[in-house]
């Protein structure tokens, strides 16, 4: 038998057994299609998160706090072992309410960008602090747990979050260490301690610059007793993760002093971040495209539109 007839035959051979091993023999005409097909689809999960409450002696809330998931499925037709970032996103609302227009689109943008990406409907007013500290730990903890089953790289878990949601996320990268958070969890600190920091006009102080409804709707009748202790400038260590800050100057809402407080403090500790301050644009724009304008047709500021796609440069560099 010459050379080129025993390569063919065994070309041949390897053909039938790669169609037997993905099933594609039951499908005529589209001899690899059961290979390709194999993987590439969306998991969209809504996940209820169980905290015990009462340890923290406070009521449970109203609703319990859920996570939906935007999981990309790896695929054998490309990569089929790719561990990707997560980013936990919390969105705004002053502690009373989850912003949409700071949800679901800002995932699918962060999925567009390769990430992996889910929504923490966090418990807002009547529920108390540290109500929503809990179940941001409880669901870093969750996604680290099933890093392995939803492609995540364990070490790139970002916490990210907007105007209130900000405050949260910064929370639990400030204070994931503290020995409160990880006995009303039960989790080790180091399972609920986010990788880094996605801040987008972020509440930070309790102090000059505060935007003093988050406040009052986050510590109720504890409010004077606890203000300062949730200031997060002031609890930033050299364990803080690092971070990615936006504002814009114009904010009326939320000053910007409140990024800026914490860059500094973050710079003091020699935390890296990196911070990027737009002249023009109110509070809460969200992506600042005409997609997560509100109703009246406001939030489009083309100056912010870059944010994105400047945070997903910065994660992919972690």
């Amino acid at each position: 038998m010459s050379i080129t007839r025993r390569f063919s035959k065994m070309a041949v051979l390897f053909t039938i057994g790669l169609q037997a091993w993905t099933g594609c023999f039951s499908i005529p005409g589209n001899r690899y299609a059961a290979f390709y097909a194999q993987g590439g689809t969306m998991r969209h999960q809504i996940i209820e998160l169980d905290c015990d409450y009462s340890r923290a002696g406070i009521g449970a809330p109203q609703q319990k706090a859920t996570l939906h998931t935007y999981i990309l499925d790896n695929s054998l037709e490309m990569q089929p072992f790719r561990r990707r970032p997560m980013v936990l996103i919390c969105p705004g609302g002053g502690y009373e309410f989850t912003s949409f227009r700071e949800g679901e689109h800002i995932a699918v943008r962060m999925n567009a960008l390769g990430f992996q990406a889910a929504i923490l409907k966090y418990s807002c007013k009547p529920a108390v602090f540290p109500a929503p500290q809990l179940e941001a730990a409880a669901a870093v903890a969750l996604i680290r747990k099933n890093a392995a089953a939803w492609h995540i790289h364990p070490k790139k878990i970002i916490a990210a979050g907007f105007s209130a949601g900000g405050h949260l996320a910064a929370s639990l990268g400030t204070l994931w260490n503290e020995p409160f958070l990880s006995e009303l969890t039960g989790v080790k600190p180091a399972l609920i301690r986010p990788n880094a920091l996605l801040l987008c006009y972020p509440v930070i102080t309790s102090g000059e610059f505060a935007h003093k409804g988050s406040f009052k709707a986050l510590l109720a009748e504890r409010h004077d007793e606890l203000l300062e202790s949730v200031s997060l400038e002031k609890r930033v260590t050299s364990d803080t993760p690092p971070a990615f800050i936006w504002h814009t100057v114009e904010d009326q809402l939320v000053p910007v002093e409140n990024s800026m407080l914490f860059a500094q403090a973050l710079r003091a500790k020699g935390v890296p971040f990196e911070m990027h301050l737009y002249q023009r644009g109110g509070h809460g724009l969200a992506a600042a495209t005409e997609e997560t304008a509100n109703s009246l047709g406001w939030g489009i500021q083309e100056d912010c539109q870059g944010w994105i796609d400047l945070a997903g440069r910065w994660i992919r560099s972690l």
